[in-house]
């Protein structure tokens, strides 16, 4: 400690006597001196108070050596063999600053503590800006619930496939996770599609309902693939009549939203399907499949579509349920608030997807 000595009066005094209170004193005091001057520091400099530290650091109090974490976890030329050191800490409380943030630690170092740590330095990582595919796929693997949901919780974590995977398998016993690895944008659509397989119906629309608007489209086509089962031959419906008379209504330019209303309204289900196919564009198989299915979304998103008046939505929903299954108030409501929510743009996207689909 040559050089340190001329820094700090008396260091080697203090270090050998090994006095708790004087360390951490000098701890701090070297700590200052480096945050000071870092932005000019120099290689050479660095490595100075790097081996300064890492001489000293072992022999402190933990409260001073977790101030120390604190410290240096935000800065970029941190000493890197302290910033290892201190990363590899079992007590969390000095680890943990330098786990959730510090640009100094790299990836490899990160994932070897991964592998060899508990759940509290799992769960300090999973804060980092940027998570590695190497990196989640620990976190995957070894994570408990907290960290599993905060992992894929992160905007800056990345997956492969196999961590996906198994995130996938993870969610089906986790309503939570499921919703939050259903936002994720960068979830592979057969993966959604799994996910959304493994999950009940309540979390299902929970997730459509909390998704930005563009993944409410990715998530509304996997929902409706989902419940795209066609009836058997004997409950097939036959639109031949309900067809003709909406062609009529064409034919006199009367096919608009007033004519739907009033299908909906008499419960001529086979009229109603039959306009709104026409109005959407979407195939009439296409439409009752997703009218007769097991959820209003559908029907929401083609409504939000074609611009219908909440006052028409209501109608269909009522007619889809049928005059002996009247929904109470505050599931109209619950309803009227997701048709709200609906944007324009995402229903068009899915409707566009659905002109496309006939049933198999």
């Amino acid at each position: 400690m040559t050089a340190a000595t001329s820094l700090i009066p008396g260091l080697d005094e203090i270090v050998k006597r090994g006095d708790p209170k004087r360390l951490a004193e000098v701890t701090r005091g070297i700590a200052e001196l480096f945050v000071q001057g870092a932005a000019n520091f120099k290689p050479a400099h660095v490595g100075l108070f790097d081996h300064l530290l890492t001489g000293i650091v072992p022999q402190t109090e933990t409260a001073a050596r977790a101030d120390l974490a604190e410290r240096m976890s935000a800065i970029a030329n941190a000493p890197p063999t302290l910033i290892g050191r201190l990363a590899r800490e079992d007590d969390i409380s000095v680890a943990g600053p330098i786990l959730r943030r510090s640009p100094v630690l790299e990836d490899q170092a990160l994932v070897e503590i991964a592998r060899a740590k508990g759940q509290d330095h799992l769960l300090a990582m999973t804060e980092r800006p940027k998570l590695s595919p190497d990196l989640t796929d620990v976190m995957v693997r070894r994570g408990e619930r907290d960290v599993i949901r905060r992992a894929a919780a992160n905007k800056g974590a990345m997956f492969s496939t196999v961590g996906y995977s198994a995130l996938v398998k993870r969610a089906a016993r986790d309503g939570v996770l499921t919703i939050t690895v259903g936002q994720r944008s960068d979830l592979p659509d057969r993966l959604l599609k799994e996910l959304l397989t493994g999950s009940v119906d309540v979390v299902r629309r929970r997730l459509f309902d909390m998704a930005d608007p563009t993944r409410q489209a990715a998530v509304a086509r996997a929902m409706s693939e989902l419940s795209g089962k066609t009836l058997p031959p004997d409950k097939q419906r036959d639109f031949g009549p309900a067809q003709r008379t909406v062609l009529s209504l064409y034919r006199a330019g009367d096919l608009d939203e007033t004519a739907l209303l009033g299908f909906a309204k008499a419960y001529r289900y086979t009229e109603a399907v039959a306009a709104l196919s026409a109005m959407s564009g979407v195939p009439i198989s296409v439409v009752d499949r997703l009218m007769s299915g097991d959820r209003h979304d559908p029907v929401l998103i083609i409504a939000k579509a074609i611009g219908l008046e909440w006052s028409t939505v209501r109608a269909l929903v009522l007619l889809r349920l049928g005059p002996a299954r009247m929904p109470g108030a505050a599931d109209i409501e619950n309803v009227r608030t997701n048709f709200a929510r609906l944007m324009p743009s995402t229903a068009e996207r899915v409707v566009s997807f659905w002109r496309t689909r006939e049933t198999a």
